[in-house]
């Protein structure tokens, strides 16, 4: 969740850790710090709660000089938001830790410590880390040594970059279930949690593997695995660029990554398809085999990724005829799971990273799965790794924190994915073409959304007094109904909850009234006259109703109900075309109300820890 920077080079390297401080803003994050080693061997340290940018102003007032060192942005897992309990922590003056994820046992370490005459000076159980390392060193202990040793004793989840400034040519880093990625330079080397940080100077990049601890010098790395032994770690150049991660010249990055979904469809869809057919072979030589065999799927996944994965069911049981289920992660890890039969366990997420998500692909590995697939927009993140079968999105990065386009291109690859199960189930060539047209179709009928953006901003004015909303939508169209609800309620920070519309009847309906606004997603499917019955029982009861309609519908403008006109899209892709303009109505709501819209309050980009 949090953004680690480190860099050993011959130049200053402060400049390039708060400029990757930047650019992980989007995790989410309270506070933030700089330690570097200066000319004279020693550390030099600044800290501060709130935004890198009062980071910046700190430093700009008491400048650091240093070729070496490491970079933290913290969101608060033990203890306050306060400048004592920012990273980096510091210990006998000499060693200086930033840390990712959660030590879970730091409370006995933090007692050795404290009989050993250590002084704590914050509440994180992140100084345990600094304090047992120095302690090591102290002894005799190697840089490298000090820090193995430590790990062995903690449990949980960690990602560490570790100085010495009695040691001052490297910088140590290890990880499990955190990640994070080596960048090499020319004479210079870095580290980061995530790509890009490192945009602006490297493409190329190690990613380490559970367990790996690496010695980063400028002119060298090495990699020890999780056994001790050196390893050599496949070196890969990124597609990505620093200006794809730039967000002029919109507003916001969450404005211009919804503007980035027609492209990012299209380029999903690129390589899939050929000659009007779905291409199993690029998820991988083994695919085809192996999705010919599936007889039930299991997908989990967290937040916006599990609304995607309950879109998919529909689709995966209605075309293809698997039985599938779906789970959100943090629940699936703590029950007994049946696994049925040659069944596939799918996982959905936009880094890759997602703990939950992550620690039930490995759980799944024991429990008789036939095989695994992630869908996934970060290449070479741990569960692409740890995954049978692979299918990136090509959503490119995504920097805001309420997903956009990572999620419309989970959509289009669940479908692709559909597909390619359905040809070993009877689909005939006919049938798919007409399939493969509509998906071809996507990114043009989500264009044509986009343009509602004006009718949208007007219509955020009715939205920003209000203190809930109710989002409706019936079959396939319920989670995104669930996904525009989630989008209003994290950046706007207005109470929205979404409903299965024919469940209104059973409680939901207590609470309508004229400060209720009630979005309704209506397309041109089976379900629209059960739905037009609903909406006829929300009028009924004084409620206001919002609805997004395909002109075929036939529904019009009239008291109490205001109807935006959606673009013309078989029932087929209008999951994905409905998502836009109710992402485009959660921005403007949230513009107008004033918030942070790109790293809403309390909430992270890549949620790390449980």
């Amino acid at each position: 969740m949090c953004g680690i920077v480190g860099a050993v080079a011959e130049r200053n390297v402060v400049d390039i850790l708060v400029d990757g401080l930047k650019r992980l803003e989007y995790r989410g994050y309270d506070s933030a710090g700089v330690a570097v080693i200066d000319e004279k061997n020693q550390l030099a340290l600044s800290r501060t709660v709130g935004k890198v940018a009062e980071l910046e102003e700190k430093i700009a007032a008491n400048p650091l000089h240093g070729n070496i060192g490491v970079a933290h942005t913290r969101w608060a897992t033990h203890g306050g938001v306060t400048e004592a309990n920012a990273h980096p922590h510091v210990s006998g003056g000499r060693v200086a830790v930033i840390h990712n994820g959660i030590i879970e046992n730091f409370q006995p370490i933090k007692d050795e410590m404290l009989e050993k005459g250590y002084v704590f000076s914050s509440e994180t159980d992140t100084e345990v880390a600094a304090h047992l390392v120095h302690d090591f060193v102290k002894q005799g202990m190697d840089l490298v040594e000090a820090v193995g040793e430590a790990v062995k004793r903690f449990e949980g989840a960690y990602a560490l970059l570790v100085v010495d400034a009695e040691d001052p040519d490297r910088v140590v880093v290890t990880r499990v279930a955190s990640p994070l990625v080596i960048g090499l330079g020319d004479g210079e080397n870095f580290v980061a949690s995530g790509v890009p940080a490192l945009l602006p100077v490297t493409k190329r990049f190690i990613y380490l593997e559970q367990g790996d601890l690496a010695e980063i010098r400028r002119d060298s790395v090495r990699v020890v695995d999780s056994d001790g032994k050196a390893v050599e770690r496949e070196v890969h150049e990124t597609e990505w660029d620093s200006a794809s991660a730039e967000k002029a010249p919109y507003a916001h990055f969450m404005l211009k990554e919804i503007y980035d979904q027609p492209s990012a469809l299209a380029d999903t869809l690129y390589g899939r398809v050929s000659n009007q057919r779905v291409l199993p072979e690029s998820l991988g030589p083994q695919a085809a085999e192996m999705l010919s065999q599936v007889e039930n799927i299991h997908i989990v996944a967290c937040g916006t990724s599990y609304h995607a994965g309950c879109v998919g069911k529909y689709w995966v049981e209605a075309i293809a005829g698997v039985p599938t289920q779906v789970e959100i992660a943090s629940e699936y890890r703590y029950r007994h799971a049946v696994v049925p039969p040659k069944t596939l366990f799918v996982t959905l997420s936009q880094s890759g990273e997602t703990a939950d998500t992550l620690e039930a692909l490995r759980l799944a590995k024991g429990l008789g799965y036939m095989g695994s697939l992630t869908i996934c927009n970060s290449p070479h993140s741990s569960m692409v790794r740890e995954s049978d079968l692979v299918m990136m999105t090509q959503a490119g990065p995504e920097i805001g924190v309420a997903s956009t386009k990572a999620f419309t291109t989970q959509l289009l690859s669940i479908l692709i994915v559909t597909l390619m199960m359905a040809r070993h189930r009877g689909l005939s060539a006919e049938r798919e073409k007409e399939f493969v047209a509509n998906l071809t179709h996507a990114a043009a009928a989500s264009d044509l959304a986009l343009k509602m953006s004006d009718q949208l901003k007007e219509l955020a004015e009715d939205f920003a007094d209000k203190q809930h909303a109710l989002f409706l939508g019936r079959g396939p169209m319920w989670p995104i109904a669930m996904e525009g609800a989630l989008k209003l309620k994290e950046i706007s920070y207005i109470h929205a909850e979404a409903y299965a519309a024919g469940e209104l009847k059973h409680g939901p309906l207590a609470l309508i009234d004229d400060e209720m606004p009630v979005v309704v997603v209506a397309p041109n499917n089976e379900l629209l006259e059960k739905l037009k019955s609903n909406m006829q029982v929300v009028r009924a009861r004084g409620g206001q109703l919002y609805v997004f309609a395909d002109a075929e519908t036939g529904i019009e403008s009239e008291d109490g109900m205001i109807v935006m006109q959606m673009p013309h899209a078989d029932r087929l892709i209008a999951p994905i075309v409905y998502t836009v303009p109710l992402q485009l109505l959660a921005y403007h709501v949230a513009v107008l109300l004033g918030t942070d819209v790109d790293q809403p309050r309390n909430l992270a980009k890549s949620v790390t820890v449980e």
